[in-house]
């Protein structure tokens, strides 16, 4: 795919979505980051009914630590795996309570210390708390680079590589959230919906329909 391609992809994007974001609800950087580490393998509109309840008790490093390992079980105990992902919270609230004074950190080497937190999580926190122009490639942004030819690749860090040469600079720090968008409702796995697709005449697919 050219680089003329490419910008007329995100520009008919961004038309579409002027200001896009995270599904997940947040108030701050330390309930996104919460709320991503308990995303992983579950649905946002999962998680977001967790941490409705959840984020009232408990908004801070402190209190999060103060509401102890098994009241955030019984919090999250709709979520997938949320007896590994309740241990990595308390232990990640210990860390920045400890070492980061209860603030979420900036970079990724000190987000990617962090239990329960990789390399995705962290380029979300980065993108979305703090406005950090990265791309982290989840199983939808995979898909959808691959599948339209934006940016193919054998596995995440590659395609995140090439995401990152590919796209326009003017668009990079928002693409997360529109290609994530565009394959969670649109371009999906088992059957994309190419007929209400905005890039489709750009999309490179063969087995695209119309």
């Amino acid at each position: 795919m050219n680089r003329e391609t490419r910008q007329k992809i995100f520009e008919r994007l961004k038309a579409a979505n002027p200001h896009p974001t995270t599904e997940l609800e947040h108030g701050s950087p330390f309930e996104l980051l919460i709320a991503v580490i308990l995303s992983a393998q579950a649905t946002d509109k999962g998680v977001n009914l967790a941490t409705r309840s959840l984020f009232k008790t408990a908004d801070t490093p402190e209190k999060m630590l103060a509401l102890g390992l098994e009241k955030l079980r019984e919090h999250v105990s709709t979520i997938g795996l949320y007896q590994t992902k309740s241990k990595h919270i308390i232990e990640t609230c210990r860390i920045l309570v400890e070492r980061h004074h209860g603030q979420v950190p900036k970079t990724r080497e000190e987000l990617e210390a962090l239990p329960g937190v990789g390399r995705k999580t962290a380029n979300v926190i980065l993108n979305t708390a703090f406005g950090v122009p990265v791309i982290a490639v989840d199983t939808h942004i995979f898909r959808v680079s691959n599948r339209t030819g934006i940016a193919p690749g054998k596995n995440v860090l590659e395609v995140e590589t090439k995401l990152m040469k590919a796209v326009p600079e003017e668009f990079r720090h928002d693409a997360h959230h529109w290609l994530i968008l565009h394959g969670r409702y649109v371009c999906k796995a088992k059957k994309p919906d190419c007929p209400a697709c905005l890039i489709r005449e750009y999309c490179e697919y063969k087995g695209k329909s119309v």
